[in-house]
């Protein structure tokens, strides 16, 4: 078996949840915008990395299917894989469960398109953009919960 996916750890805080006391259903679109940061960060050295090289990508579909509540101090792994390398575009897959339990909450997928950095027209992906995405930093873990955990590397 591989090394797990690149991780994100991050604590569920009370803002982010709803009347029910469960994470708000659209907090899942932050979530996972954030896990992405932190993932292109690992790949690419940060988004402004990416803008210095021309390079920009657009989102263009994000779908989440939920199957277990999340809610207020929970902390969440976020796991990344990718699951399609196109021409002009790549799809990832985002999963999401309880650090604790490792049950699981929410399963993201999320299709962007590379554009031009300013202009925003569409472009082929460069093969070292490919190549890394199809790395995928496996067994990185970042964590931004607060707890200390022994899978998580400095």
């Amino acid at each position: 078996m591989g090394r797990p996916p690149f991780r994100l750890l991050l604590r569920v805080r009370y803002a982010e949840c709803d009347a029910q006391g469960v994470v708000f259903n659209a907090r899942y679109g932050d979530y996972v915008d954030l896990a992405m940061t932190e993932f292109m960060r690992v790949l690419f050295g940060g988004y402004t990395e990416l803008l210095a090289q021309g390079l920009d990508n657009q989102v263009v579909r994000l779908a989440t299917d939920w199957t277990a509540p999340a809610r207020f101090d929970d902390v969440l792994a976020l796991d990344v894989e990718p699951l399609h390398l196109g021409n002009t575009s790549y799809r990832l897959k985002v999963s999401i469960f309880r650090h604790a339990d490792g049950v699981p909450v929410a399963t993201s997928e999320i299709t962007y398109v590379m554009v031009t950095a300013g202009h925003h027209e569409k472009q082929p992906m460069p093969d070292h953009f490919r190549q890394r995405l199809q790395a995928a930093a496996p067994g990185v873990v970042v964590n931004l919960s607060g707890i200390d955990t022994p899978d998580v590397q400095p």
